[in-house]
């Protein structure tokens, strides 16, 4: 039996020599270490603060609120939290394992009793001399960076969706009182219509077109109410409140925030890297990488010092003499030389998992690049939008007081009149819309950067 292990480890050795240095899973070489950038972090919310462009006192008070309270900010710091215990736990791994006991034993044999009387301590202690506890160190490190990179992310995320259902709660405000105003001038030409009628001077038919047109605008109302109030219900959720608790904050101020901004328009490369989702990818890459050096270094021995040190005795009194003294030491080095293959499919299911956070990695990187874009081009297109339809309100406004003169004097029909009107509202309505999509488009672009971007114009 013995020369048959002696044997059988020989034939083996040099395969396990050459699995130590490159593990056969293994197709292409890996890095030895994965560096960490750190000029690439992300600056808090916090301390960014982007939303003060918008010079909007009760937008910034809502940001305040919700960093303070959100459920989801709040959840992903303990998760942070969990992930930093994590790492305290694996630096834990370089220091020995120190334990105390005490006992008492009372025993009977060929009638004859004994008692025993102990106290000492133990001691374990797994040498790092392979590095395998420096790469769980380091992978439980990327993994905390990932995670508070999350929780960066959950603090872009909230400030980002406070201030869309912010921005969306003033369109709807702003609608409301489009279409108020504009129920006020309806019912005032409805008079003016009534009037003639009445007076001989107009028909029944016209008299019904214009209260329809008067009526459909104020159809519009109780929706954009219920509208208004489901935003500020959304708006208390996000800031852990109740909505009676907001109201006052809310209804001290209704403008829309300025949608006129400066954005450059070329963005340097550095300034996407520090977007959360990008940092965490990152970080997850470089944890993914670090698992890779901990499987392989499953191929070599482990070195470990176990040692005692204690007292012993008959009685409680002379536990504690020389006589009783005893302690051991024993180094011990251990080395699996056969598994089943199960570290190689261990290294290959590492690198196979590195290869999806790689692929995420670049994935993410895309993304950011297209979610960047899309809002610089959506925004620039909206300021356009915007100013067209300034332009057609104004015209629109013009066109309606013409045709309603003409119709006084008797000399345009009603029907124009109504099309002057519906006109009006419509592009008045949609000039409010494409102040809040410009608005939106701007968080957007704030969320796609991680942030505000003034300190690179």
């Amino acid at each position: 039996m013995v020369r048959y292990f002696f044997t059988t480890l020989a034939l083996l050795l040099p395969v396990l020599s050459a699995m130590g240095k490159s593990p056969m899973a293994l197709e292409r070489p890996l890095p030895d270490s994965w560096t960490y950038t750190s000029d690439a972090t992300q600056p808090l919310p916090s301390e960014d603060r982007w939303w003060l462009m918008f010079d909007d006192p009760v937008l910034d008070s809502l940001i305040c609120m919700g960093e303070q309270a959100n459920f989801d900010l709040d959840m992903a710091a303990k998760r942070m939290d969990a992930a930093a215990r994590q790492m305290t736990v694996a630096k834990s791994a370089y220091y020995p394992n120190i334990g105390i006991d005490a006992g008492y034993t009372r025993s009977h044999a060929q009638q004859v009793n004994s008692n025993r009387w102990s106290a000492g301590a133990s001691m374990s202690w797994e040498i790092d001399i392979f590095g395998k506890i420096t790469s769980a160190v380091k992978q439980s490190r990327a993994q905390y960076r990932a995670s508070r990179a999350e929780w960066v992310g959950a603090m872009v995320s909230m400030a980002g969706e406070i201030a869309s259902t912010y921005v969306q709660l003033r369109v709807w405000e702003a609608e409301l009182a489009v279409a108020q105003e504009h129920a006020v001038a309806q019912d005032s030409i409805s008079n003016i219509v009534l009037n003639r009628y009445e007076c001989g001077l107009g028909a029944k038919p016209q008299v019904d077109q214009s209260m329809a047109i008067l009526h459909s605008t104020r159809a519009t109302i109780p929706a954009l109410r219920t509208s208004i109030v489901t935003a500020k219900s959304s708006l208390a959720l996000l800031v852990a409140r109740y909505p009676e608790e907001i109201n006052a904050l809310l209804d001290s101020h209704s403008d829309l925030p300025d949608y006129r901004q400066i954005v450059a328009t070329g963005m340097p490369g550095e300034l996407l890297r520090r977007r959360p989702d990008i940092i965490a990818a990152e970080q997850n890459l470089a944890a993914a990488a670090a698992a890779v050096g901990i499987a392989k270094k499953d191929f070599l021995p482990t070195l470990s010092i176990n040692g005692s040190i204690g007292f012993a005795g008959p009685k409680l009194n002379d536990t504690f003499n020389k006589s009783g003294f005893s302690y051991s030491i024993a180094p011990t080095l251990s080395w699996t030389i056969f598994d089943g293959m199960a570290r190689n499919a261990k290294v290959a299911a590492a690198r196979d998992e590195m290869e999806v956070q790689m692929a995420n990695y670049n994935y993410t990187v895309m993304n950011a690049y297209n979610e960047v874009n899309n809002a610089v081009n959506s925004y620039i297109n909206n300021v356009k939008t915007i100013n067209e339809y300034d332009q057609a309100v104004d015209n629109a406004r013009e066109f309606l007081n013409l045709e309603l003169d003409l119709y006084r004097q008797g000399l345009a029909p009603y029907s124009d009149v109504a099309t002057a009107e519906q006109n009006f509202l419509n592009y008045a309505n949609s000039a409010v819309v494409a102040r809040g999509n410009a608005l939106s488009s701007l968080i957007t672009l704030y969320k796609a950067l991680g942030g505000g971007f003034s300190e690179y114009k």
